[in-house]
């Protein structure tokens, strides 16, 4: 199959268990929740996404012809040392992401994450799996290594995923023009310990 990739770069992690580490971003055009254009967001099943996912002209993106030539490209803006590590995400990764193509990466030497919305099944050959949910009644990846979500929305409340099987559990303060939720993030994850802060420290330090 061909892969259509928004853009790759290379970068530091700014989220969730991984923050700070340094790490190949893969980020795939499409998504299931929502079409990416303006026009459409108010009546999508997701209305805060606050990536452009659309096409596959940004930094490093194109059209990947193989498996081969996507890991190819990848492992060519990793430096000399460390554990490779490679961040699949979107859009949504897993309409693209399959088994050939994380065992491609996994050939080149990379630890394969992905950050999926939780409406696909993940590969199981998958390193690191952190799911975001944005709509209960389609998700159906329900385990994984991390759970990530935005807070507050409208969609899907804490409670309604504490008692899913992942390691960690964390809550990101929603990205929202002229509000600031993270004092609301804080105090939930006061009173249910259970869940950690995860705020988008690439945007704080402004990096990609």
């Amino acid at each position: 199959m061909t892969y259509s990739v928004k853009e790759l770069f290379y970068t530091l992690q700014g989220e969730g268990a991984q923050t700070g580490r340094a790490a190949v971003f893969c980020r795939f055009s499409g998504c299931n929740l929502w079409s990416g254009l303006e026009k459409d967001r108010a009546t999508a099943d997701c209305t805060f996404c606050d990536t452009d996912f659309i096409g596959s002209d940004g930094d490093g993106g194109g059209k990947f012809k193989t498996a081969q030539d996507l890991a190819n490209a990848a492992k060519a803006l990793w430096p000399t040392g460390g554990k490779p590590y490679i961040v699949c995400t979107g859009g949504e990764p897993l309409l693209q992401l399959n088994a050939p193509l994380i065992k491609a990466l996994q050939a080149a030497g990379f630890e394969v994450a992905v950050e999926t919305n939780g409406t696909v099944e993940a590969p199981e050959e998958l390193d690191w799996v952190c799911v975001s949910p944005k709509i209960m009644d389609k998700m159906v990846q329900t385990t994984g290594n991390e759970l990530k979500l935005v807070y507050p929305q409208k969609n899907v409340q804490p409670e309604d995923v504490a008692h899913l099987k992942f390691d960690h559990y964390f809550l990101q303060p929603l990205d929202e023009e002229g509000k600031d939720h993270t004092d609301s993030v804080i105090e939930y994850c006061q009173a249910h310990p259970k869940w950690r802060l995860s705020l988008q420290t690439h945007k704080i330090i402004g990096i990609p």
